[in-house]
């Protein structure tokens, strides 16, 4: 059974940052996605960072929701079984519950939350201003 449980979250004031980290256990295929996604109550939930996994094609991809490229990184340990997020220049509108899940065999959409079976319990951020 994959088991996934998030880490890291907390309270930080706008422009500061902070490291989500994600381990990932009873997991054995060779080719998947990890991603990110956030929820706050009321709306659907957001991809926010996705990297693949697969040693035969485009391993390391990335993919970054618009509203956090160039200030969130998605990265990640194979030998640990972890993926991280590290968030930047937080905003309030980054306040969020923050999941991590993965995706077997790939996927079409990498931000869609469709995409994914295994999902962690979620590690809340709140940014205030």
């Amino acid at each position: 059974q994959v088991h996934l449980v998030e880490s890291g979250g907390g309270s930080v004031h706008a422009g500061g940052s902070l490291r989500l980290s994600c381990v990932v256990s009873g997991h054995t295929s060779s080719s998947y996605f990890m991603a990110w996604f956030r929820q706050v109550p009321g709306k659907e939930r957001e991809g926010v960072a996705a990297i693949l996994t697969d040693p035969y094609n485009g391993d390391g991809n990335t993919h970054y929701a618009d509203s956090v490229s160039g200030r969130f990184t998605i990265s990640r340990d194979n030998a640990k079984k972890t993926v991280d997020l590290q968030m930047s220049s937080l905003t309030p509108e980054d306040s969020a519950r923050y999941y991590c899940a993965i995706a077997y065999g790939g996927a079409w959409y990498p931000l869609r939350s469709s995409e994914y079976k295994y999902w962690g319990q979620g590690t809340q951020v709140t940014v205030s201003s």
